[in-house]
């Protein structure tokens, strides 16, 4: 009754062993007891007084020993150097899997009375044992929870951070497309309107994901716009914010990006590649990959080379950025799905709004494709008129 008061009141284990222990030793007259259970596929002795006490692998190979054995059992006679040393062997099962061994020597019993305490030994045990089960179940439901929680909380801070997903002005048109792989990916992209004349635009693939992906892409996010608003050089934004990646991650972390600027007077298009995938650009029959640039950011504390790319920009002019994800589809049969085939695709729907061209993409995927996406995936495609 007082240990399952205990467990009732969620008594810590160590304290719940301790009662077992003064309930073995006062009452039972228990001069040696040994008590071992299962954890992570293996056993740990979690109670042990009385006599020399043995490394825990010695005690759990000698109870493997009797893996047959159901029932507490006398260990009189026993030739094995261990078990010789105790009077009685008390195995728990669960579904016929050993969960609990426990060992009883100096037994201050007498026979009339040995089979009763024996019984009420094991049934003690075995409430141990399933109370720690219980606790053991509770930390992973807590933990479950609190994971469930972070995911949702993630999910929030990426809804927070994508941007709408079309806009259309004078000078340029966007649709833009992302699809999780799960519930919280390490995509993100945004579009700035600078000034009257000018825009920005960046997609980038945050490694990892979870919440601490989530908290890296905001802190991107608002150095990206910190610095867009006092940078004009995107060389030097690209360093500054290499910097802060690295700061903030200790290089544990790192981001694949472009990012581009467009002028609308000079018609001028200056971009900067940080080892992500070359974003598509299409122009009066003719297709081209934006590669310029540098590596991903984060991994190094100064980027060992920066090559900004200058492009004139045509009226008319398409332009398909993506992640990594777009491409990393489990084809089936024959289905060849790459680069080449993409840029194909984007010569022949070429005349079609950006909204309309992501989705015929994704559909020709799904259908004619067939393919399986195995990362998250954005399209960000931009007309320029």
């Amino acid at each position: 009754m007082e240990i399952t008061r205990a467990i009732n009141k969620n008594t810590s284990t160590p304290a719940l062993i301790q009662m077992l222990e003064a309930i073995m030793q006062n009452y039972l007259q228990v001069g040696r007891f040994r008590f071992l259970i299962e954890k992570d596929n293996s056993f740990m002795c979690i109670s042990k007084y009385g006599g020399d006490i043995e490394h825990t692998h010695v005690l759990h190979s000698a109870c493997l020993i009797l893996n047959k054995i159901k029932q507490p059992t006398s260990l009189a006679g026993h030739k094995h150097s261990v078990l010789q040393q105790y009077d009685y062997f008390i195995p728990i099962y669960h579904k016929n899997t050993a969960i609990a061994y426990a060992l009883i020597g100096d037994f201050n019993t007498t026979d009339e009375m040995a089979d009763n305490d024996l019984n009420f030994i094991q049934t003690l045990v075995n409430v141990i044992v399933v109370a720690l089960e219980n606790k053991k179940l509770f930390r992973q439901r807590l933990q479950s929870e609190r994971f469930q929680r972070e995911m949702e909380l993630a999910v929030e801070v990426q809804n927070m951070l994508i941007p709408l997903r079309a806009h259309k002005d004078d000078s340029v048109e966007i649709g833009a497309q992302y699809l999780p792989h799960q519930n919280i990916g390490g995509d993100y992209f945004d579009f700035i309107r600078l000034n009257d004349h000018e825009f920005l635009w960046c997609i980038a693939d945050v490694s990892g994901k979870g919440m601490s992906a989530a908290l890296l892409m905001a802190n991107f996010q608002a150095s990206l716009h910190a610095w867009a608003t006092v940078e004009n050089d995107l060389t030097n934004m690209v360093e500054r914010l290499n910097q802060k990646v690295v700061s903030n991650t200790k290089g544990e972390r790192f981001i694949t990006l472009f990012l581009a600027k467009y002028n609308e007077k000079t018609r001028k298009l200056n971009y900067v590649n940080a080892g992500h995938n070359p974003p598509i650009l299409y122009c009066d029959g003719k297709a081209v990959t934006l590669k310029l640039g540098t590596t991903m950011i984060g991994a190094f504390e100064e980027l060992p080379f920066l090559n900004e790319g200058e492009i004139d920009i045509e009226p008319n002019t398409l332009i398909v950025n993506y992640t990594d994800g777009l491409l990393d589809f489990e084809t089936s049969g024959s289905n060849v799905w790459e680069e080449e085939t993409l840029i194909d695709f984007i010569i022949t729907h070429n005349q079609l709004s950006p909204d309309r061209l992501n989705k015929s993409l994704m559909d020709h995927l799904n259908i004619t494709i067939k393919g399986k996406p195995i990362d998250d995936i954005t399209l960000l495609t931009l007309r320029i008129s």
